[in-house]
């Protein structure tokens, strides 16, 4: 495993965006991650505190449209998360917290889907608002956060 992740970060792609002065490598790879994050779990947020309770005079149905600029949110992220892994993937592939960081998106992820199922999928009946959608709402904000916090110790650990 070792001998893979160095071989990652040992790569041109790696080194170039470790060592390069530019303002278009490590910097840049890092604002997109931080847009990508903005926008994915931003928009999760607001679908998740709007079940909690939170801005009820906002009506549910029009914030289904949230869904596909969150994914491209989601995707900006992984992408740019993934090159910021190639340039430090031996330090970081080898954590606990890296696991534990993946691990808290896998989960979020399916927790997303599970809530516009949950909320969005019932075909004839509508926009629906349950206790289900409430628990689901709650664990996935919980989850955001803790990848959030998770990220930022990898970052200054």
């Amino acid at each position: 495993m070792m001998e893979l992740l160095a071989s990652l970060e040992n790569s041109g792609f790696g080194t170039w965006l470790r060592e390069s002065p530019s303002i278009w490598a490590y910097p840049a790879v890092l604002t997109l991650h931080t847009i990508g994050l903005g926008v994915f779990v931003g928009g999760n947020a607001v679908l998740d505190l709007r079940l909690l309770g939170w801005g009820r005079a906002i009506p549910l149905a029009p914030l289904e449209k949230l869904f596909p600029v969150m994914w491209i949110g989601f995707w900006v992220n992984a992408v740019s998360g993934l090159a910021l892994f190639v340039g430090d993937a031996t330090t970081k592939g080898t954590t606990w917290v890296f696991m534990t960081k993946l691990g808290i998106i896998v989960v979020g992820v399916v927790l997303l889907f599970a809530l516009k199922r949950t909320v969005y999928g019932q075909s004839n009946a509508g926009v629906v608002e349950t206790p289900t959608s409430r628990a689901l709402a709650a664990a996935s904000l919980a989850l955001w956060f803790l990848a959030i916090v998770t990220g930022r110790y990898m970052a200054y650990v």
